[in-house]
């Protein structure tokens, strides 16, 4: 195995008595890992293999890949592609986990990369992706949704072009947000990849918003207010068909962007050259908005109104923990560059 335990960054040891649930999170850094705000493939991939070994505790990478996935699964590798190739999910990302999982035994067709537009994966380049490995792309969108799978809560919206109920005229219309057939009637098994990338609302496009908001139609309606979003982004994701198949996040942490949202303004971001895996959602996002705040700081860039409450109704909701005291971080550092000092991560 390739690399050296650097620290366990926070989080008391499990002491007997002590119930609360805790997170483990791996995080895998490789100060080669982005040359000129571009990733490197080879040193992605051995990224991908370290992370995932150390957090299944598993020898070889398809021994890894089969704890997470069976060979029967449709696997759908969600990604936020909306911003490009350089500041969203990087496609070089995206394609270790695929060789992964081929690795494993996954036949081609039944791997998918999905994202709410297929025109946005196609601009960020996972059309090239798809015909180099012999796997599927969709959009959410283009799918269509599920009359019969939907989030119900009394709250008005302007339905669009492509919504489900978009047209339709009567009582009820407009207050339910359906999912996406792709999650219904095709991919049993999902693998979240989201970009440490800020958010103004929900703080940052992490495991929790990007895949919640990803996987229904009708939800322009909750990125109004940030209380409406600290409620449906929680509950949507806690959807049956969301959570329950959700058996790996990923959180590309190569460039932390803390300023322009769904714009690739990489002036304002930090190369960071971490990927950090875990399946505690909540845990990983929170370590995504602590580390954002601490790169505005840094750069003397102006604060932004967080939005705690999304990640305390996750948390009520069981998704994860949303205390940096129930976080236990393994960090794995690649050897790379023997001048550059160790970077152990603390937030206050």
């Amino acid at each position: 195995m390739v690399g050296v335990w650097v620290s366990q960054i926070f989080g008391a040891a499990f002491t007997a008595g002590h119930s609360a649930a805790r997170a483990r999170v791996v995080i895998v850094e490789d100060p080669r890992a982005i040359d000129a705000f571009r990733a490197r493939p080879d040193h992605i991939r051995e990224m991908v293999t370290e992370g995932i070994t150390n957090l299944t505790r598993t020898l070889s990478v398809p021994e890894a890949w089969r704890t997470i996935v069976s060979t029967q699964d449709v696997v759908g590798i969600k990604v936020f592609s909306a911003p490009g190739a350089n500041s969203g999910t990087r496609p070089a990302v995206v394609a270790a986990v695929v060789e992964g999982l081929l690795a494993a035994g996954i036949p081609p067709k039944h791997i998918v990369v999905w994202d709410r537009q297929l025109t946005d994966l196609r601009l960020a380049g996972y059309s090239d992706l798809a015909t180099r490995y012999r796997i599927r792309i969709a959009g959410s969108a283009q799918a269509g949704y599920d009359e019969n799978a939907y989030y119900d809560i009394p709250l008005p919206g302007t339905l669009i072009w492509g919504d489900l109920e978009f047209g339709k005229k009567g009582a009820g219309i407009g207050r339910k947000s359906f999912v996406t057939k792709l999650l219904t009637q095709d991919i049993s098994k999902i693998i979240n990849i989201t970009p440490l990338l800020n958010h103004d609302v929900a703080g940052v496009t992490g495991n929790l918003y990007s895949l919640a908001m990803g996987s229904l139609d009708n939800t322009i309606r909750f990125e109004r207010e940030a209380d409406h979003l600290a409620q449906a982004v929680p509950e949507i994701y806690a959807l049956t068909n969301l959570s329950d198949h959700v058996v790996l996040n990923i959180t590309d942490a190569l460039i932390c962007q803390y300023e322009g949202e769904e714009r690739g303004l990489l002036h304002y971001s930090a190369v960071l050259n971490q990927l950090r895996f875990s399946r505690d959602p909540v845990a990983l996002d929170l370590l995504s908005l602590k580390e954002l705040d601490a790169q505005r700081r840094a750069a003397n860039a102006p604060k932004v109104k967080p939005n705690p409450d999304l990640y305390d109704n996750a948390a009520l909701l069981w998704l994860g923990v949303a205390k940096t005291n129930q976080i236990d971080i393994e960090m794995l550092k690649i050897p790379g560059n023997e001048s550059q000092a160790l970077r152990e991560l603390r937030y206050p």
